[in-house]
């Protein structure tokens, strides 16, 4: 399986975990907290999957900015969260960042 379907399943896994973690009320919630279990356990070993093809940094930097922005808008959309103009900014940045990453830099080596 080709790295990048490899580390979107492991990004779509850590979003799924993370939003398990609210829904499991600090793990008193059994249903949820098995959600959790499984979607890290899925997000590290796809992650893992993908450090045979490409470096650690990239691959980190794609997961974590990718999830952080996918995790916001979850937490925006399915929560009700708060968002303002810097946390918008913010995360705006990180997601160039790991554009810039994916079609500029030479550390993936592709």
């Amino acid at each position: 399986m080709h790295w990048s379907v490899l580390l979107a399943i492991a990004v779509c896994s850590e979003v799924f975990g993370s939003t398990m973690i609210k829904l499991s009320h600090g793990f008193t919630k059994p249903l949820p907290s098995v959600g959790v279990a499984v979607g890290f356990a899925v997000a590290f070993y796809c992650l893992s999957l993908t450090l045979k093809s490409i470096p650690l940094g990239m691959a980190y930097a794609i997961w974590s900015g990718v999830g952080l922005v996918l995790t916001a808008i979850v937490g925006v959309v399915v929560f009700g969260e708060k968002v303002d103009f810097w946390g918008m900014a913010s995360i705006g940045l990180i997601l160039a960042g790991v554009i810039m990453m994916n079609t500029l830099s030479k550390m993936g080596g592709h």
